[in-house]
């Protein structure tokens, strides 16, 4: 027998070796970095946008804000040991996201001037602790970064980095990341509340205002390339204990708080089932913040609270940050709330893990983030 005849199947034997083990990538394969990873996964990373509730510590670089959490007891219970930035004792959900969805890194800060290169493959965190979804609210916090703004930033600097590094186009890189978005709050208490808009809109015309301006910022991220969405709505705020120090007559939630939030939630569902949003072969996914809280609030216990009510840090003169290095309550678990506004790590751990895997439409709509990431 020749040689030739003998090698023959040994080729054949490496050819199908080769097709069955290799990762299939469906038109993936070109990205660097999945190449690298040998591997080619649904979601690759997480490019986040919003307030306090979702930042992981861009205010800590602007000057003037007065909207941080980079001391102690901020960050007590963080893997790091040590304050981060982010408005909570330990995690918040963006990390425990995260966590599901076995992202290797925490999502690193766009201000944080280390942010570069091989780091932003994974995604980048753009919230601003006190910003909105418009441009003027959060001017009482000092600096913030505005929505508008943060997406800006990944516009013309981000995006253009994350294509040199992934040797991908946007369109092809950026459908294998999810775009969360958690913003409104402060329109409200940091804006409308506050008296600084026209005083002759209603609450009725200034949500349709906020929504109309969401839309367009998730066209605006939809027309770069963006297709899976994760977008929060607003907490109930109104039961916060920041609301309820400056009611002291109240017993209850402050109502009107919570009718906003809960407006500004049905404009969320509407706009996501409008089909005048223009966004073709794209998903959003709603994470009810609002119903899944509420229900802690008000059946603690199954969740394993017992103080709905109060900050578990020592908060100063607003009521609503914690104190620098004052005292904080030994049980972090017990809290719903670390300090006047923020939760827990606790209660952002079952936030993440109704958003990942809830099948209750009333809680994640219309699917969660688990089937999310597999689309």
């Amino acid at each position: 027998m020749s040689l030739k005849t003998k090698s023959a199947p040994f080729f054949l034997l490496m050819i199908l070796t080769f097709v069955f083990l290799s990762p299939i990538c469906n038109g993936d394969q070109y990205c660097k970095f999945a190449r690298k990873n040998d591997e080619c996964t649904k979601v690759q990373g997480m490019f986040v946008f919003g307030s306090s509730l979702v930042d992981n510590g861009n205010n800590n670089f602007l000057v003037n804000s007065l909207a941080k959490a980079n001391y102690l007891p901020y960050g007590v219970d963080f893997p790091l040991l040590e304050p981060t930035g982010r408005f909570t004792n330990g995690k918040n959900v963006i990390d425990l996201l995260g966590d599901h969805l076995k992202i290797p890194t925490y999502i690193p800060s766009f201000n944080d001037p280390s942010t570069k290169g091989s780091k932003i493959i994974h995604g980048v965190n753009f919230a601003s602790g006190g910003s909105g979804i418009l441009d003027d609210t959060g001017a009482v916090a000092g600096e913030v970064i505005s929505l508008n703004q943060q997406i800006r930033n990944f516009e013309n600097v981000t995006l253009p980095e994350l294509e040199e590094q992934a040797e991908c186009n946007s369109k092809e890189s950026l459908k294998n990341y999810l775009f969360v978005v958690g913003s409104g709050g402060n329109d409200y208490s940091l804006n409308y509340f506050l008296g600084l808009v026209n005083k002759n809109i209603t609450i009725q015309d200034f949500t349709a205002n906020l929504t109309i301006t969401l839309s367009h910022q998730l066209k605006r991220l939809y027309d770069m390339g963006a297709r899976k969405f994760v977008v929060m709505a607003l907490y109930p705020n109104g039961c916060s204990p920041m609301a309820r120090a400056r009611n002291p007559n109240a017993t209850d939630c402050i109502q009107i708080l919570n009718d906003a939030a809960q407006l500004f939630n049905t404009n969320l569902r509407t706009l996501v089932d409008s089909p005048t949003l223009q966004m073709p072969d794209s998903t959003i996914v709603i994470v009810n913040a609002y119903k899944i809280i509420m229900d802690i609030l008000q059946n603690p216990t199954p969740y394993g609270f017992s103080d709905t009510k109060n900050p578990c840090c020592d908060v100063g003169g607003t009521g609503t940050l914690c104190k620098k290095g004052g005292n904080v309550c030994s049980d972090r678990n017990d809290n719903v709330y670390f300090d006047g506004l923020h939760p827990t790590e606790a209660v952002n751990n079952v936030l993440a893990n109704k958003a990942f895997s809830s099948n209750l439409i009333d809680e994640v709509y219309p699917t969660n983030v688990h089937l999310l990431s597999k689309v």
